[in-house]
């Protein structure tokens, strides 16, 4: 690993190839916040796909992507005499030290569950914070990424189950009343139940310690790969998935499932 003085020197020299690349190449010369939004978008969710993957050698290239892209807004906004990356780090670094008062003050916190518990409560005091609890989070998250941040948040301010156990009464009411939903034909309220059994399997992951969006994207994958067994295996004997009965595509599916165990 590099030393902290390697660190910094590396960290410059980006800079420094940015700032040329801002200056002599007409691509990067002409990119505004709005054009570079797609791409930053792009940027983070190929780097969620290689940490969910493992794949040490995508995560470090999929990081510098992402670091550009900071830069890049950074140097945009000096530009315009907004700020640049030295405001960011230090707006960062003074917001971490303000709420992580357990390390930098005299507040107690023994346990992640209490940290977190004290950082929704920093952030409703701090100045500029968020004014109410659920504030913070964006409203352009994907539906699964925000039930669970809606819901950790709530729970990090007391509005959570007593035991996790709890969860599945609630979990059992919300399949009845998606059933009885499905024979009243309004599509408007089925929608709304299904959303509300969504919502109550997202809060029981939360509660064993599960994070929905990674156990989802797991079960894609899974999916995908016996999939597209299945399919080959079709292609190998000249046969149409189409043609092919329930029961045939069962059999490969399961070879699928034990070549995984």
């Amino acid at each position: 690993m590099h030393t902290k003085e390697e660190k910094l020197s590396a960290f410059s020299r980006i800079i420094e190839v940015l700032d040329t690349l801002r200056q002599r190449c007409p691509w990067d010369a002409k990119q505004t916040n709005e054009s570079l939004r797609p791409n930053t978008v792009e940027e983070v969710f190929e780097l969620a796909d290689a940490l969910i993957s493992e794949d040490t050698l995508n995560i470090k290239k999929e990081l510098g992507d992402v670091l550009l892209h900071v830069l890049f807004y950074s140097k945009i906004a000096s530009e315009k005499g907004q700020f640049d990356i030295a405001d960011v780090c230090n707006s960062l670094a003074d917001k971490l030290i303000f709420r992580h008062p357990h390390i930098y003050g005299n507040v107690q916190a023994d346990s992640a569950e209490k940290v977190s518990q004290n950082w929704e409560e920093i952030k409703l005091k701090e100045k500029g914070g968020n004014k109410t609890v659920l504030a913070g989070v964006p409203g352009a998250l994907p539906a699964l990424i925000k039930a669970n941040r809606i819901q950790e948040k709530a729970a990090n301010v007391g509005f959570d189950w007593e035991e996790p156990h709890q969860v599945w009464e609630k979990l059992k009411e919300e399949i009845g009343e998606v059933e009885q939903e499905m024979t009243s034909g309004n599509a408007s309220d089925l929608e709304g139940e299904f959303g509300d059994l969504l919502f109550a399997v997202v809060n029981a992951a939360r509660l064993y310690g599960v994070n929905p969006e990674n156990a989802l994207e797991r079960t894609n994958r899974k999916f995908i790969s016996r999939f597209n067994y299945l399919e080959q295996k079709a292609k190998d004997q000249g046969v149409s998935l189409r043609d092919m009965t329930l029961a045939q595509m069962d059999e490969f599916w399961n070879e699928a499932k034990s070549f995984e165990e």
